[in-house]
């Protein structure tokens, strides 16, 4: 199982979600092919509700604590009740490009 895969079950397990994106971002950063360093997590869940966003946050990254201590290095978090998702008409914010280049360039951050 590849860590996206690790991520969705994790969310998944954790959370009622009425929608789950988890994509890996790893290629658009100055990472070798097949890092899986940089992802973007986009959750819709009821179990949001009543909590301000860092908290959310922080659900979100110790549920996935062992994801970091194995490697994982940046992990783009947009977490959202499902009337929240709603009003933001299905659509998450698109992620920046990667400050230091990217693994094409052959640049290093």
């Amino acid at each position: 199982m590849n860590r996206r895969e690790r991520i969705e079950e994790s969310l998944v397990q954790r959370f009622g979600l009425q929608h789950l994106e988890v994509t890996d971002e790893s290629h658009g950063h100055s990472v070798p092919d097949g890092a899986e360093s940089h992802f973007k997590v986009v959750a819709v869940s009821d179990d949001f509700a009543g909590k301000r966003l860092i908290q959310r946050h922080r659900m979100v990254n110790e549920l996935l604590e062992s994801e970091f201590t194995g490697g994982m290095h940046a992990l783009a978090i947009h977490v959202y009740t499902a009337d929240e998702w709603q009003t933001r008409f299905n659509q998450a914010p698109m992620s920046p490009p990667c400050a230091g280049g990217s693994a094409r360039d052959g640049e290093a951050v």
